[in-house]
């Protein structure tokens, strides 16, 4: 068994730590497909962005780099990026369901991935500088429980790259700096100068999470999960559709291109939630994901595992 915070003890049945075991198992598949197989909307993204480069420039020789990677990454079932970033969980469990045997499973499938080389250590002690040598430590990894209605449970998990993460942006309505009001039309304005600051240092192009409303936390965390939305899908709000559409092209009009070298795709997708907020507050959240887009989906039913696109 694993070292830590594991619920299984040697006194419990079979049956219990057969079921144990077979979780970890699950998570641990999740983890490797995540780390070194790109969800096949994002593939299509690239290909698209590639197609909108001249022939022969540099942006169209980043997209063949790119494409590249991706294939190899499958191929040989290696990260698509070095950097494996944080790992970030989101479990919806059902009613009556235990969370600490889930949490346990998610921890010691994190320590075997890590042994394995889907995932670089990446958890450092934040006072001391050490890093654990396993991705596991004070929040690592990140989990998100919810309740949900289903009698399955879901695991979603993203790997969320430093880079990405450090171009991050949040914004404090209205902004006289940007001449920015309380409003859409002022929310755009603060994604376009987030973007336009990161410039390539985000590893372009990337895809854009964005969350406006709720407090500083909750306005984050809400435009972190924009990014398990597909990005061929539509938002089902029509103001908020037309806004990621519209942001999506003069996004690519600002000519920073992949890796910042400039070309004609500087995002691969724009994505908007919304939230309620009190009247001081006007939050907008911008968060950025790479072109390594790592991000898969398992669903647990019946003491089986179905992944997504499987």
């Amino acid at each position: 068994m694993e070292k830590g915070p594991i619920f299984i003890s040697k006194s419990v049945g079979k049956k219990l730590r057969s079921e144990f075991l077979a979780m970890v198992k699950y998570i641990l598949e999740l983890i490797r497909r995540t780390s070194t197989d790109i969800s096949d909307d994002v593939v299509d993204a690239v290909l698209k962005a590639r197609r909108r480069e001249e022939a022969g420039s540099m942006a169209r020789n980043l997209f063949d780099q790119i494409l590249k990677n991706i294939e190899l990454a499958r191929e040989k079932s290696v990260p698509v990026c070095q950097d494996t970033g944080t790992n970030v969980f989101y479990v919806d469990y059902p009613a009556g369901t235990r969370t600490a045997p889930i949490r346990a499973a998610i921890i010691a499938a994190v320590r075997q991935a890590t042994r394995k080389y889907y995932l670089r250590p990446n958890s450092v002690e934040t006072l001391s500088g050490k890093n654990s040598g396993d991705n596991v430590g004070i929040g690592h990894p990140s989990i998100h429980f919810s309740q949900w209605g289903r009698k399955s449970i879901r695991f979603r998990l993203m790997l969320k790259g430093g880079g990405s993460e450090n171009v991050g942006a949040q914004y404090k309505l209205p902004d006289a700096s940007l001449s920015a009001g309380r409003d859409l039309a002022g929310v755009e304005k603060c994604v376009i100068h987030a973007v336009f600051k990161s410039q390539g240092l985000g590893c372009a192009p990337g895809v854009i999470g964005v969350g406006v409303g709720g407090d500083r936390g909750s306005s984050y965390i809400l435009s972190k999960e924009q990014f398990f939305r597909r990005l061929d899908d539509r938002n089902p709000e029509p103001a908020l559709r037309k806004m990621e559409e519209r942001l999506l092209r003069n996004l690519n009009s600002l000519g920073i291109g992949p890796m910042g070298l400039g070309g004609n795709t500087t995002a691969l997708g724009v994505k908007i939630g919304v939230a309620n907020r009190i009247p001081a507050c006007y939050f907008v959240s911008v968060s950025y994901t790479c072109w390594a887009y790592r991000r898969r989906s398992m669903i647990l039913k019946g003491g089986k595992a179905i992944y997504d696109q499987d």
